[in-house]
């Protein structure tokens, strides 16, 4: 991978040593836990008026939507009048038998009905699609999602095949296991843009260790590298059912015996990352869209997340009025 460019392939081995030795912050404290059923949990993350729940992807911990002070998402909506709600799928071994249907189902419906009042949902990635499901299922008061897949179909071509080959390889391990480990979906991640791999750790070793620039870089790849294994009925579902049979873009989504649609009778917003390669535009949920051109993390954590916290605070003001 690294031949075609020698120097290029050094400073990345450089700067992916820097990274394994550099000196971690001690993470802080969780946030006040408010729900919690089976090992799923909502913290607070403080803010007043009327409550918005962030749900993140299956796939990686929550925190990128906390990761620090100056980037934190989390802290943006509590700054714009909206209490800030943030759900922690918990530990995978806890959940082994649900698949992306009964996450929706068993855990986000009962923690949505456990805050006892209509609340505006932010979903990020695949937690963006099982936000829209949920608001088919129970009343919310509006919906965000943000970089989040929906048309499956409008992946390209080679990126479902690819996951469709990953799976093959790796399906009859992951039945033994009970889960999909996370190692082989960050590879199936890194396949999609192997040369950003290499850049980004190449540009890290330029970085001084004690920057803020270098402190986010390290907390946002092991955030990248942490995530829980994804529950094997989960990942069947994602890959067979969400990607290769494309049923939400096709209304063919069931849960409850419900199918899910993405035209939904409340106020929602789309909000697309225009350079993502994880959830690309296409795939986006129909409906209001507003397009930022960052990448799929950039988004919420790069210098683009001034324009995603400017569309946020225009949609979830309380003084608004609803779109129409």
């Amino acid at each position: 991978m690294f031949g075609y460019d020698p120097d290029l392939a050094r400073a990345a081995l450089a700067g992916l040593k820097n990274y394994e030795g550099a000196r971690r912050d001690s993470a802080p404290p969780p946030k006040p836990e408010t729900a919690r059923v089976r090992g799923a949990c909502v913290r607070d993350h403080g803010g007043s008026g009327p409550p918005v729940l962030l749900v993140p992807s299956l796939i990686n911990p929550p925190r990128i939507l906390d990761l620090d002070p100056e980037v934190s998402l989390t802290s943006a909506i509590a700054h714009i009048g909206r209490r800030t709600l943030l759900l922690d799928w918990g530990a995978a071994n806890e959940r082994r038998e649900l698949d992306v249907a009964g996450h929706v189902e068993h855990l986000l419906l009962p923690l949505l009905r456990s805050i006892g009042e209509p609340l505006g949902l932010v979903g990020y990635c695949l937690g963006g699609t099982m936000a829209i499901a949920a608001a088919n299922l129970t009343p919310v008061e509006r919906v965000v999602t943000l970089a989040a897949p929906w048309r499956f179909a409008d992946y390209p071509a080679e990126s479902r095949q690819a996951l469709g080959d990953m799976w093959q390889h790796s399906k009859a391990a992951s039945h033994s296991l009970g889960a999909l480990p996370m190692e082989v979906l960050q590879a199936a991640f890194w396949s999609l843009d192997p040369q950003r791999t290499v850049k980004k750790f190449a540009e890290f070793g330029r970085l001084d260790s004690a920057s803020p620039e270098a402190r986010r870089f390290i907390a946002l790849e092991d955030w990248a590298n942490e995530g829980e294994a994804l529950p094997y009925p989960a990942a069947r579902e994602l890959i067979e059912d969400l990607f290769g049979e494309d049923r939400p873009g096709r209304c063919a989504w069931t849960i409850g015996g419900q199918a899910m649609i993405d035209r939904l009778p409340i106020p929602a917003l789309h909000i697309l990352a225009g350079h993502d390669r994880i959830a690309p535009s296409a795939t986006a949920p129909a409906g209001n869209q507003i397009v930022i051109p960052s990448g799929h993390v950039g988004m919420i954590v790069g210098s683009a997340r001034a324009q995603l916290h400017q569309a946020l605070s225009e949609f979830l003001d309380p003084a608004c009025r609803s779109p129409t």
